[in-house]
């Protein structure tokens, strides 16, 4: 499952949106503290076109795991190398898909 996460934040962060697509469930969900994304179709829209920043780089420091779901820690890093803000992900999994996600963050 560690693997599943790091191939989620490569892909946002490299742009392969085809990649990130085939990570996702059909239903998929993301939750974050300015919204919910509801469907996988959806969310890939959502960070192709209206991300608010997309040459940043998903920094993890931490992975916690059980057999259901990971939670990461980490820092969102700009192109720059400043820090914009830490957060904590935690997916939800379903066989070999991302079935949900909830961001915190701050």
């Amino acid at each position: 499952m560690d693997a599943l996460a790091r191939a989620y934040y490569r892909a946002i962060d490299e742009g392969e949106y085809e990649a990130l697509s085939a990570l996702l469930a059909p239903e998929f969900t993301h939750d974050r503290p300015d919204r919910t994304i509801d469907g996988r179709e959806a969310f890939v829209q959502f960070m192709r076109e209206q991300r608010p920043e997309t040459d940043t780089t998903h920094e993890i420091t931490d992975v916690f795991r059980n057999e259901h779901a990971i939670a990461v820690r980490g820092k969102l890093i700009h192109a720059d190398g400043e820090e914009w803000f830490e957060f904590v992900d935690v997916f939800s999994v379903e066989g070999d898909a991302i079935v949900s996600l909830k961001t915190y963050s701050r």
